[in-house]
């Protein structure tokens, strides 16, 4: 008995003309209604990340100034007003959200 002999014998070949040989049963399942539907919560982020946007708006203002030149044909990035603002949006909202999610 070689090798191949013995996975033919393990797992029969399967043709995709063949009938199915087997057929199953369809059983219905019944779903269980929860007595208290809990809601789900809401996230806090989007909220107090967009407060802290309006309290960084110096550096929005110097980001979109930067973001404008740049649409005008200007060869600089932004990546250092981007941080900036960003740092300033982070370091505002992450108190608030861990607090809120306590």
């Amino acid at each position: 008995m070689g090798l191949a002999d013995f996975f033919t014998n393990l797992m029969p070949t399967v043709y995709a003309d063949e009938e199915p040989v087997e057929e199953v049963e369809e059983v219905e399942v019944v779903e269980e209604e929860e007595e208290e539907e809990e809601e789900e919560p809401v996230d806090p982020k989007e909220a107090i990340f967009e407060e802290c946007t309006e309290e960084c708006s110096s550096l929005k203002k110097h980001l979109d100034e930067c973001n404008e030149r740049v649409e005008n044909g200007s060869s600089e990035n932004c990546i250092e007003e981007f941080f900036h603002f960003m740092h300033c949006a982070d370091e505002c909202a992450a108190p608030k959200i861990m607090a809120a999610t306590v």
